[in-house]
């Protein structure tokens, strides 16, 4: 295995994985402003990013299996350069519609990089935990950058330079990484780096069933937990803020950064303990933490979304571990698709949800309540999986 391509498979994949998580985020903070523009409420504004979300998860084996099948180099410079594009089109839309068709567009080619970008990432690496818990920090960056970026940007120069100016530098990036592939500084490669032990096909099935509900669950928590925070802390931390978006999305960012960095003590416990193990601490965890949630404001509200969002992303390397230790190499990237069904597509309904109850009560003190349910059902879930088998030795670099 060619060791620089190697290197530049995580640089990039980890660049990818920031950049596949701008476009919601950005939205969230962007809805502010379009709520008193557009004069719609809370859940109607919301409401626009919904088939985005959807489609960033149900696109995701189409994509996965593309990359099986074509070419995973060739796979990333679509995401790069569609998610660019998109992104540059929400920005200049005039009417809640053509927002919603933008946000759909950028969601389709975003859904390409976790089904692609993830395998190719697995396929190199060889500590999968702690290169699954270093992507994750690029996982958590994205947000956090997205969303105080997008504060400032609306602060200085409108929302339609939240979306323009990301979606620009995208388009740069998929001209370098272009070019590397171009001139073969990038290769295609289809072998994994250290192979997986064999799973029996009875323990393969098992495993598949219970992942469906468990990722279910962990993008449920996401999603929904993500759309409310700017909302709930605009409300729950008003003494804290000053007037603008730059303030709530401060506070946004602290959390995804902080969260996100603390992927890589997570993948280290990923690859030095049972799976199942940290899985299932990881959904127990995030329980009492929703709960403090609904009850919280102030500071409270800010330690307690700051633990939880760190814990259900935290859950991450563990859970990509199981997918990649259960699914055939060859058919990986499908795999990894068929997951973002679950923790994109469908859990993409969460912020339907969460802007329906907010609509309707208010507040978020049920919106957690019900998601502490679905983390709780998570927990249960866990303990089905089954046991573990020994790594072989990773073997030697090149």
């Amino acid at each position: 295995m060619n060791v620089l391509s190697a290197r530049l498979s995580l640089v990039f994949s980890c660049i990818g994985h920031a950049y596949s998580h701008l476009f919601a985020p950005i939205f969230y903070v962007v809805a502010l402003s379009l709520e008193k523009e557009w004069g719609m409420t809370h859940g109607e504004v919301v409401s626009l990013i919904v088939l985005g979300n959807v489609l960033f998860g149900v696109a995701a084996p189409l994509a996965g299996w593309l990359g099986d099948r074509w070419s995973s180099t060739g796979m990333i410079a679509l995401f790069f350069l569609g998610t660019g594009t998109g992104m540059v089109l929400a920005g200049l839309a005039d009417t809640p519609t053509m927002m919603m068709i933008w946000l759909a567009l950028t969601g389709v080619f975003a859904s390409i990089y976790h089904p692609v970008g993830i395998a190719w990432l697995v396929r190199h690496a060889e500590k999968r935990g702690t290169a699954l818990g270093i992507n994750g920090v690029f996982g958590g960056i994205g947000p956090g950058l997205a969303a105080v970026t997008a504060g400032l940007l609306i602060d200085l120069a409108g929302w339609r330079a939240a979306f323009v100016v990301p979606g620009l530098v995208l388009l740069a990036t998929a001209t370098v990484f272009v070019v590397l592939l171009k001139r073969g500084v990038i290769i295609e490669t289809t072998q994994d780096r250290v192979p997986s032990p064999p799973a029996s096909r009875q323990d393969t099935l098992r495993a598949a069933m219970v992942l469906a509900v468990t990722m279910l669950a962990t993008g449920l928590i996401y999603q929904a937990t993500q759309s409310a925070m700017p909302k709930a802390f605009s409300i729950g931390m008003a003494d804290w803020l000053h007037d603008g978006a730059l303030g709530v999305s401060a506070f946004v960012a602290i959390i995804y950064f902080v969260a996100g960095f603390l992927q890589v003590a997570a993948g280290w416990l990923a690859d030095r303990y049972p799976l199942k193990l940290v899985y299932t601490l990881a959904f127990a965890l995030q329980v009492p933490l929703l709960m403090g949630a609904a009850a919280f404001s102030g500071g409270s509200l800010f330690v307690a979304a700051l633990l939880l969002v760190t814990v259900n992303v935290g859950a991450l390397p563990a859970e990509n571990s199981l997918l990649a230790r259960y699914a055939p190499s060859k058919h990986r990237g499908l795999a990894f698709g068929l997951k973002y069904i679950m923790a994109f597509g469908l859990s993409g309904l969460g912020v339907w949800m969460e802007g329906l109850l907010f609509d309707r009560t208010g507040g978020f003190f049920i919106l957690f309540m019900v998601l502490a349910a679905v983390a709780a059902v998570g927990t249960a879930a866990n303990l089905l999986l089954p046991g573990e088998r020994p790594s072989p030795a990773p073997a030697p670099a090149e």
